[in-house]
């Protein structure tokens, strides 16, 4: 096991789907393998709970997505997709992964972030010095906030294994 990995640690796994998803488009026109995230993420340790975090649309085209993400082992959260008059659209999950993870800190040794976002820096920070957790990033490097990278005591880097990863 991988240097400060072990097999008793409880682990938390949550995932910013948006994040993962526009990534993997944009960088390599692929989707993305959560299966395999999340495997990658508990790495034969106590998975305790893994959160996928999405934004539904009103055509509703995502639902067999977030179901496949359920048999895969994640408990799914999601919330509209706001529309704001003029057109612009915002959907996004920052608050509450945050405060989710700053819930689960007192019950998990290690707390998996799946987003390459640098927003995340003052909640790693803050598990890391007060809660005393373990905070591990697994993002794609080439989108992925490097004071993000740098501030997690482990970074897996999905662009690494493009084949176990992308879909």
């Amino acid at each position: 096991m991988p240097i400060g990995k072990f097999s008793d640690q409880r682990v938390g796994v949550l995932v910013d789907i948006q994040n993962m998803y526009y990534s993997a488009r944009v960088l390599y026109k692929k989707k993305v393998n959560f299966k395999e995230i999340l495997k990658a993420g508990v790495a034969n340790r106590k998975l305790i709970r893994a959160i996928a975090y999405g934004i539904k649309t009103t055509e509703g085209l995502e639902k067999n997505f977030f179901d496949a993400l359920q048999k895969s082992g994640y408990e799914v959260r999601t919330k509209d997709l706001q529309i704001f008059p003029g057109g612009a659209k915002k959907g996004d999950w920052d608050v509450g992964i945050t405060v989710d993870a700053i819930k689960l800190a007192g019950h998990l040794d290690v707390i998996v972030l799946v987003t390459g976002d640098g927003d995340y820096i003052p909640l790693v920070e803050y598990l890391q010095n007060t809660k005393g957790c373990r905070v591990e990033v697994i993002a794609f490097s080439e989108s992925a906030s490097a004071k993000l990278i740098e501030s997690a005591d482990d970074f897996i880097n999905l662009s690494d294994s493009k084949k176990k990863f992308l879909i």
